[in-house]
């Protein structure tokens, strides 16, 4: 009866980490679709608009490491919990935006909310499962944000159609509160620390500066007139980069967790998420133009198109995650990675013209299957491949790895269509043979790991 009671707790703290997960990637899918619809209630121009967006991705991506530091030095449930309770409130306030500048503001601390969520999700799931069946847990998060992401814009579409975009953050607010709820009474507490470091501010503000001037770079980048301010942004960021990195070799605890990357196993593993990741996002945003400009599709009619992708990919991750608990994960992602760039070329090998709509299904559904078969299984070896104590760190590295990785590869679509003179097939041609170079290196990184992942269920602990 207490194993009962003891499963019912889990299960329970788990629905609470997945409701917040959901509202987090939401709030990025819906509000791409609603930005022509707030530039009209705000009157501002599209340009602009995208900050909305962009102003919550950067507070997660400079806020992610300093977050999970301080979930491994103090609590990673009171980190989100706290996380839990800004972004609902801050969800309350876009809602209640009455101009740009209000709801700029509200989204930024709305991705300082979804900061806190982010940094320690990974820890707090290795916490509640046993290590034998980790793989799972893991991939019912990446199941959950695939999910998430494929419904967003028909989600989007859905409330837009029947109430104004106000319930787009509204929406939040009563998930939000049950899942503080919840998160309160069933999210399990750190493992007890003999000792415990201060807190390093000085790395957090390093952190923060190295990161916010990268992305800042990459994301303002729109074409050669934009070089002058990329390098300069580029430069600043490098010279941060230097004292930061300095300086978190000298520390135990250190926030960007370079002592992790002793781990040769680990190392691998972020060097192969990041090349996935720029793979990806290539391929996710060259193809929409090659659908539109060049084969006629409408704009519904694409967004259909592209969702084999992430729904074949959320389909296998579970079927990934529980072949790996016998079997060698590294191995598991090389394939998975061989089986998307495979994809990836079959998209290359379409003609310029008279493509049917099941010939582009039948091949996103091929890139998504070796996603999914690739995904959980990396992830699975980048948390094992660290001690419990530093999951805070490894988790937020693995978050950072990934927007990292989609940063970089949307930067070079609009690089390759503002550097290169060509028709629209081709721009995407390019972009397609790029990302599948990054798909083939991510997967000789992974299966460098096969003598070195044991499979879970052999593992203790």
């Amino acid at each position: 009866m207490e194993t009962e009671k003891l499963s019912l707790k889990k299960y329970t703290a788990v629905i609470a980490i997945l409701i917040v997960l959901v509202m987090t990637v939401l709030d990025v899918t819906v509000v791409n679709v609603a930005l022509p619809v707030l530039a009209t209630k705000f009157g501002i121009s599209d340009s602009l608009t995208v900050w909305i967006v962009t102003i919550y991705q950067l507070l997660i991506t400079m806020l992610i490491l300093p977050l999970s530091s301080v979930g491994d030095l103090f609590s990673y449930r009171r980190t989100f919990l706290t996380g839990v309770v800004i972004f609902t409130l801050a969800s309350a306030m876009c809602a209640a935006s009455w101009n740009f500048t209000a709801i700029l503001v509200s989204r930024a601390i709305q991705g300082i909310g979804a900061a806190c969520v982010m940094s320690v999700n990974i820890a707090l799931t290795r916490l509640i499962y046993p290590r034998k069946v980790l793989g799972r847990g893991l991939a019912l998060n990446g199941m959950v944000v695939a999910s998430a992401t494929a419904a967003g814009p028909t989600i989007a579409g859905a409330l837009l159609s029947i109430a104004s975009w106000h319930w787009l953050f509204l929406i939040n607010v009563p998930f939000g509160v049950a899942a503080f709820l919840l998160g309160k009474k069933y999210l399990p507490q750190n493992p007890k620390k003999e000792h415990r470091t201060k807190y390093d501010m000085v790395s957090a503000v390093e952190n923060i500066l190295m990161f916010g001037l990268l992305f800042l770079a990459l994301g303002g980048y729109t074409g050669r007139s934009d070089e002058p301010r990329l390098f300069i942004l580029l430069g600043c960021a490098a010279v941060v980069a230097i004292f930061y990195i300095r300086r978190e070799l000298h520390r135990s605890d250190p926030m960007l967790p370079v002592d992790l990357f002793k781990i040769r196993l680990y190392t691998l593993s972020v060097i192969t998420s990041v090349c996935s990741f720029i793979a990806q996002m290539l391929a996710m945003v060259a193809l929409p133009f090659i659908l539109l400009n060049s084969y006629g599709f409408s704009s519904i009619v694409t967004g259909l198109l592209m969702t084999p992708w992430p729904l074949a990919t959320m389909i296998v991750s579970p079927l990934a995650a529980r072949f790996v608990e016998k079997h060698n994960a590294g191995v598991t992602a090389a394939v998975g990675m061989a089986v998307f760039a495979c994809g990836l070329f079959l998209m290359i090998l379409m003609p310029e013209s008279g493509v049917s709509a099941w010939g582009i299904i039948w091949r996103m559904t091929v890139c998504g299957i070796g996603y999914g078969l690739f995904q959980t299984p990396n992830n699975i070896v980048m948390v094992t491949a660290t001690p419990i104590n530093r999951t805070g760190g490894a988790g937020g590295m693995q978050s950072t790895a990934r927007l990292v990785g989609q940063t970089l590869g949307a930067t070079l679509v609009t690089i390759v269509f503002a550097v290169f003179a060509a028709t629209t097939y081709e721009l995407v041609h390019i972009c397609l043979w790029i990302s599948l170079s990054f798909a083939l290196v991510a997967g000789i990184f992974s299966l460098s790991r096969k003598s070195k992942v044991t499979p879970i269920a052999q593992v203790k602990g």
